[in-house]
């Protein structure tokens, strides 16, 4: 079961309109900052954000089913420790709500290590010319090496006495 079934039609149109309501303030606040504008205490929190919203209720048959399908043996119902993991999945249920509730039409997805990581990749560069194959775009060659003209009279000589050979 998909935990976006877990809630009503009505719960999630009323976690719709509480959305807009926290994201569109028809009033600003007064908030003290420091000298770089940062609040000094925190705005908000997830937690305060979260008690907005309503709490869905994880069934026991529920979460006996996420226990199969994770392979792990359920707490028997009843128990204290079956009562704190259904709380604890039903608060994770309404994060989840929560986030899945984020409009996100229009935001395009950009990756960070695309231009951080450049220098990680292990990208194979086109492979050209190689070895003696470069010989071939060379004006002079002797003995498969390159011949270059030197202004110093030793690289003269040099070329010479190899070229003589």
């Amino acid at each position: 079961m998909q935990l976006c079934h877990l809630l009503s039609a009505k719960s999630r149109t009323i976690l719709r309109l509480r959305t807009i309501s926290v994201r569109y303030r028809p009033y600003a606040t007064k908030i003290k900052t420091d000298e770089y504008a940062i609040p000094l205490r925190p705005t908000w929190s997830v937690t305060e954000l979260l008690s907005s919203y309503p709490k869905p209720a994880v069934s026991s048959k529920t979460l006996i089913r996420l226990h199969e399908l994770a392979a792990l043996v359920p707490p028997a119902e009843g128990t204290a420790e079956h009562v704190d993991l259904q709380k604890e999945i039903s608060e994770l249920v309404r994060l989840v709500e929560a986030v899945r509730l984020i409009d996100t039409q229009g935001v395009s997805v950009a990756t960070r290590w695309d231009r951080e990581d450049a220098d990680k990749r292990h990208e194979i560069p086109e492979v050209g010319p190689q070895g003696q194959e470069l010989l071939e775009h060379a004006a002079r060659t002797h003995d498969g090496f390159y011949v270059v003209d030197t202004d110093r009279k030793r690289g003269v000589v040099a070329v010479e006495e190899a070229m003589s050979e």
